[in-house]
């Protein structure tokens, strides 16, 4: 697994909170629906304010340390 320095890096050009598009690229490109149904089920921490979701890049290297991505990842692979 990698470490958070890694993420840190890598996400390094991002705001410290992110809007669901910016969610969405970080997480390899997937479909803007798809993140906002992880933000939905509570798989990523984040602040719901106003009509706009904010997500602090901290929760979101989190959530890419966690097994639940993990899983996630597994299932994608398998579909593809």
């Amino acid at each position: 697994m990698r470490k958070r320095k890694y993420y840190n890096d890598l996400f390094a050009e991002y705001p410290d909170l992110v809007t669901v598009k910016q969610f969405a690229r970080m997480l390899g490109g997937v479909n803007e629906k798809t993140a906002q149904k992880l933000l939905r089920e509570n798989k990523v921490k984040s602040f719901f304010i106003k009509t706009t979701y904010q997500i602090p890049k901290k929760y979101i290297i989190d959530y890419i340390l966690s097994d639940s991505y993990q899983n996630y990842k597994e299932k994608l692979k398998a579909q593809v």
